[in-house]
């Protein structure tokens, strides 16, 4: 048996309706297991929590705090878009953090994210050993995105996935109701920088040829000008109106996006501006229809109120398994959703080794998307189906749903001076 000691879980990018659930998952699992871990120490936004020493102690929090995460979106500790360099680029960081690690004995390291956070728990797992500190690394798979290679899907993009299919059903049926006077064209942007599956997802509300979404825009697919806007002629025409859902990362022929704002996010991405409206503009232009746009933005991704029960129970047992990994002496993993039928729909839990995962983007399957690249095949949606089934919703109080605040109070520190980041 490994000796007691304590844990780190931190909340890393962009986050989701259900990354609480996962720190559920995580600590509530942590609990159970009080012979072998002692407390949980959350950072205060994300891995900027380790380097400041800023920890907060999820100890002080009761029993129905923490199960209450489960039903609260966003990042319960506070979330950041923060990239660690390479060793041998800034090996004073991952020092730092092993200093902070062995100041307040923690020898297991939770990293909740996408991509880069992998990345960033397999630097960690390795600096351990290249300082002689033992830390099990281990990482919980998040993303809207639904990019990471090897899970079948990733924990948060289920919920994004209804409710973005949900909000295309919803608006399509108003410009119908609308369109022999008014509004012809209704252009939805969500997210999907270089995957397109949250647009997939979009098309899950069309259940017959007429239904909202017409058209959908990938990553996957260049765009070209004349085949999209004789493609929503067409259906405006035989239909009265054509609803379209596009992923902010389309690019045109020449590989550039189309919405590219020519700034840079925290990890080196190039920002994307909104292409809703320059799709918008393009069909005004070239067409002469009204139209309106819409980004889900945010929104898409902290509606808790219709999150997706299979997305729910997914992201707290990812965090429960993260924690009984880390107790069996596995280190650099993660764990990962494993499908084993469609129809019905069962899952399980397996396991990837982070150098697997770590930077690796997963993008849509071309048989996923319609041979004419405007929309989704059956084998798509019986991939995306299962995972927008059943609602699990959150308690509601004065009409409003009822979500938890922690405390947060945060560990003493131990170390002198500041560290800057």
């Amino acid at each position: 048996m490994l000796a007691k000691r304590n844990a780190f879980y931190a909340q890393s990018g962009g986050v989701t309706a259900v990354i609480n659930a996962s720190a559920c998952g995580v600590i509530e699992t942590a609990r159970q297991h009080k012979d072998q871990i002692g407390k949980v120490y959350a950072g205060r936004h994300g891995i900027l929590g380790a380097l400041s020493e800023d920890l907060i102690d999820t100890s002080k929090e009761s029993m129905s705090a923490i199960a209450a995460l489960r039903y609260t979106p966003a990042g319960a500790f506070g979330s950041a878009r923060y990239k660690l360099k390479g060793l041998d680029e800034n090996r004073a960081q991952y020092e730092r953090l092993i200093e902070v690690f062995r100041a307040h004995d923690i020898g297991y390291f939770f990293y909740n994210g996408g991509g880069d956070s992998q990345d960033t728990a397999l630097k960690v797992s390795q600096i351990g050993v290249k300082l002689n500190y033992p830390i099990i690394a281990i990482g919980v798979p998040k993303t809207v995105d639904n990019d990471l290679p090897i899970t079948d899907c990733c924990p948060g993009f289920g919920s994004v996935a209804k409710y973005v299919a949900t909000s295309m059903r919803e608006a399509g049926f108003d410009v119908a109701s609308m369109a022999k006077t008014s509004t012809k064209v209704f252009v939805l942007e969500v997210m999907g920088r270089h995957a397109g599956w949250i647009t997939a997802a979009c098309g899950l509300a069309a259940e017959n040829e007429s239904e909202a979404p017409h058209v959908l825009l990938f990553p996957e697919i260049p765009f070209e000008q004349e085949k999209f806007l004789a493609r929503v002629d067409e259906a405006v025409k035989k239909y009265g109106y054509c609803a379209i859902g596009v992923s902010e990362g389309i690019k045109g022929p020449d590989g550039k996006f189309l919405s590219e704002s020519g700034l840079k996010d925290a990890f080196g991405h190039a920002q994307l501006g909104g292409v809703a409206p320059t799709i918008a503009n393009t069909v005004r232009e070239k067409l002469g229809y009204k139209n309106h746009w819409a980004v889900a933005d945010y929104l898409q991704r902290a509606a808790r109120h219709i999150a997706s029960k299979t997305d729910v129970a997914q992201a707290y047992a990812v965090g429960k398994a993260a924690v009984e990994f880390a107790l069996k002496g596995q280190n650099a993993v993660m764990p990962t959703i494993v499908r084993k039928c469609d129809d019905p729909y069962k899952w399980g839990i397996g396991m990837a080794r982070l150098k697997d995962v770590a930077n690796k983007e997963k993008i849509m399957p071309r048989n996923f998307i319609a041979r004419d690249g405007f929309g989704i095949t059956e084998k798509c949606r019986a991939y995306l189906r299962p995972l927008i089934m059943g609602e699990d919703y959150p308690p509601f109080r004065n009409g409003l749903p009822n979500y938890v605040r922690l405390k947060n109070i945060a560990v003493p520190k131990k170390l002198d001076g500041e560290f800057e980041v």
